[in-house]
């Protein structure tokens, strides 16, 4: 269909919120908004950042995901206790395809799962006791670990474990940190805060532990620059490195996919902190814009037009041979550009696209659909904040969707009237558009594809996306609750 005019969004908009109880409808309202590109800020147009409706189902994760799952999870050398229920470890393990280069359980351990395994007696006569055993026993199985996190669940925020106590004790005992983390899965209103917490964990515990200076050996250089912000899903934080190095920037520290605490520890020595997940990392840059000194910037490497952007916006903090080095840099890979523009987007021209994912994606991808010649007509965050949307705004078309915190029932009626030819959102919501029919690509890691970012993952997410928008399968699906009566009685029968 036809891009919807601003009328005919916002009557969609209403019409959507109609089921709802009184109550509910004046504050989901507040959620969903038509993009118009003047506004000078997004919270004249669309709140964020609040709490979900009680029995409304949204599709948020927690602070626990935030620090454990996000921030510190991939750091490869360090090995993160989730201290609670098996659960909530086994559900966060290896689920972002965070990849790394080591041996796994000898000097990297970011597809393991350590937990506590609270037990019922647990809650009732507290965990330190058994946390601290559990430490112990990882020092004697994985004597190379750098350190160690505590990453708490929600019981023990509620029963009230000591595991600051138990992470002091412990390291003076091993002679290693022992980094406590309070990012109870209830806290905040979802994993958003939980990203902060782990930034000041990272603040407090690492950079000059006990008031030293632990990286006095490093040299630092002209060009030094960390890649923060970036978890490495399917290589990404590969394919961002090599354009850097090729323009003559040396990268320090990756923060955290493929990352290792000694990175982490030489960052305060950059010149630049250079940051793609802006909503999960922008806390621990401001403290060392504040502390250090060190100026940051939000890059994007997604798509061949962003990408020359950012490289020249990169280069302009330095001098003139890594202004040289971008300009060779986006020459270079020129051609490849060319190619796969001239195989994809005749077959994706036109195409129309809504997204709902976490983190950056919702803005940062835009940039490559759009030299695709496709069109972006739906966007909005899980967990984003007033400052992402004041960012996607300016990316937007005017008229098109903007919705925080959508509800599954919200995102279900948007597509069925927009009819978008592709949507790019999470696990949770694959399955349920797969059955309707409408092509579909899972946006949180890839569908195990990747990377999207640089210019060689341009390639792959201009293949990922006409694979998938032209495969025939789609015509051949209906989804099971638009099957005539008759239809299914005769499945029933075949059964």
């Amino acid at each position: 269909m036809t891009a919807l005019t601003k009328e005919e969004t916002e009557a969609l908009i209403a019409e959507v919120l109609e089921v709802y109880p009184e109550k509910a409808k004046k504050d989901r309202a507040k959620h969903l908004a038509v993009n118009d590109q003047s506004i000078e800020q997004s919270k004249k147009c669309i709140t964020s950042n609040r709490k979900s409706l009680p029995g409304v189902m949204t599709i948020r994760g927690c602070a626990y995901a935030g620090s454990k799952g996000v921030v510190w999870g991939p750091i490869k050398d360090m090995i993160h206790i989730s201290h609670g229920p098996v659960g909530c470890g086994q559900y966060s393990r290896a689920g972002r395809r965070n990849y790394y280069v080591g041996m796994t359980g000898v000097n990297t351990y970011g597809t393991m799962n350590f937990t506590s395994d609270f037990q019922e007696k647990d809650i009732v006569f507290g965990g330190d006791k058994k946390l601290a055993k559990l430490i112990g026993e990882i020092e004697g199985l994985f004597p190379l670990n750098k350190r160690i996190s505590v990453q708490s669940e929600c019981p023990i925020g509620l029963i009230g474990d000591d595991i600051e106590a138990v992470s002091k004790k412990a390291a003076a005992e091993f002679n290693k940190p022992v980094v406590p983390v309070r990012c109870e899965g209830f806290r905040g209103v979802s994993q958003s805060l939980g990203h902060h917490i782990a930034n000041d964990a990272v603040r407090d515990w690492v950079f000059e532990r006990n008031g030293k200076d632990v990286t006095t050996a490093f040299v630092p250089g002209p060009y030094d620059v960390s890649i923060i912000g970036d978890y490495n899903i399917g290589g990404d934080a590969w394919s961002s490195r090599i354009l850097l190095e090729e323009m003559g920037l040396r990268v320090v520290a990756q923060w955290s996919g493929d990352g290792t605490l000694e990175e982490i520890e030489l960052t305060p020595k950059v010149k630049l902190n250079l940051i793609h997940c802006y909503r999960s990392m922008n806390y621990i840059a401001r403290h060392m814009e504040e502390k250090y000194a060190i100026p940051w910037l939000e890059y994007n490497f997604f798509g061949p037009t962003k990408i020359a952007e950012s490289l020249r916006a990169i280069a302009a903090h330095f001098d003139d041979k890594i202004k040289a080095g971008a300009e060779a840099v986006i020459a270079k890979y020129q051609p490849m550009v060319d190619a796969v523009i001239a195989k994809y987007r005749a077959r994706l021209e036109g195409k129309r696209v809504m997204l709902y994912v976490g983190g950056l994606r919702p803005r940062h991808v835009i940039g490559s659909y759009e030299d695709l010649g496709m069109e972006v007509v739906g966007t909005g965050y899980e967990f984003g904040h007033g400052d992402d949307y004041d960012r996607t705004v300016k990316e937007m078309g005017n008229a098109t969707l903007l919705y925080d915190d959508v509800t599954g029932f919200e995102f279900e009626e948007f597509v069925k009237r927009v009819k978008p030819d592709l949507i790019g959102s999470g696990i949770k919501e694959k399955y349920i558009f797969q059955k309707m029919g409408v092509p579909f690509r899972q946006m949180h890691s890839w569908d195990y594809s990747g990377p999207y970012h640089g210019y060689d993952g341009f390639a792959i997410f201009a293949r990922d996306m006409d694979m998938t928008i032209n495969n025939p399968c789609w015509k051949k699906m209906e989804a099971p609750w638009l099957k005539k009566p008759e239809a299914v009685e005769e499945l029933a029968k075949a059964a």
